[in-house]
C-alpha cells in the first residue's frame, strides 16, 4: 500500500499589507481589528496565527515548524472563521455579528451540535456569546448556527 501523506503545515510571516487586507475581513464583519503590532503567521492552510514580536527575529528556513503562536482564525473567500480562541480575542470589542445564547444552547454548542435559532441581523461568520464568555465562531444561515466545534473539544456527556 502506497499511502500519501498531507503535506506539513509551513508558516509564513505577513506583511503590513496582507495583515491590513485580514483586519480589513475582521472589521467588516465584526466592527473591530486584531492587534497589528503583533507577528502574524499564515500556514498553506490558510491559518492565521499570531505571536510576539520576538520571534520574527528567528530565520525559518533552517528550522522545520508546523506551527508556532496561538491559532486565532481560518482567512478564506468565505470570510474569516474564528477560532474559540480567536472569538475571546475579538469578541470583547466586536459590535456586530454577536449572538447571545442561553444555558441549553450552550450545552446543544458543546457537543458540536449547530443551534437551531432565528438570528436576525447578522450574516455571514457570527461570534457566540454566552453571559460574559464568548465560546466560539459559527455561521449563521436561515436554519440557524452551523457549528465548527472541532470533535477534540467536544463535550461527549449528555447533560
Amino acid at each position: 500500500m502506497d499511502e500519501k501523506s498531507s503535506p506539513k503545515e509551513s508558516l509564513r510571516i505577513l506583511n503590513t499589507r496582507e495583515k491590513k487586507g485580514i483586519n480589513q475581513q475582521v472589521s467588516s464583519q465584526w466592527g473591530c481589528e486584531l492587534d497589528k503590532s503583533l507577528v502574524w503567521l499564515l500556514s498553506n492552510k490558510d491559518k492565521l496565527y499570531v505571536a510576539d514580536t520576538g520571534i520574527g527575529s528567528m530565520d525559518f528556513n533552517k528550522l522545520k515548524i508546523d506551527k508556532i503562536g496561538l491559532y486565532v482564525c481560518t482567512v478564506s473567500d468565505k470570510g474569516v472563521r474564528l477560532s474559540i480562541e480567536g472569538s475571546q480575542i475579538i469578541g470583547p470589542c466586536a459590535n456586530k455579528n454577536v449572538v447571545a445564547v442561553s444555558d441549553d444552547e450552550l450545552k446543544v454548542w458543546f457537543r458540536g451540535e449547530d443551534i437551531e435559532k432565528t438570528v436576525d441581523g447578522c450574516s455571514g461568520f457570527v461570534i457566540l456569546k454566552h453571559d460574559d464568555d464568548f465560546i466560539g465562531c459559527g455561521k449563521a444561515t436561515e436554519k440557524g448556527i452551523l457549528n465548527f466545534v472541532p470533535k477534540t473539544r467536544r463535550v461527549l456527556s449528555g447533560d
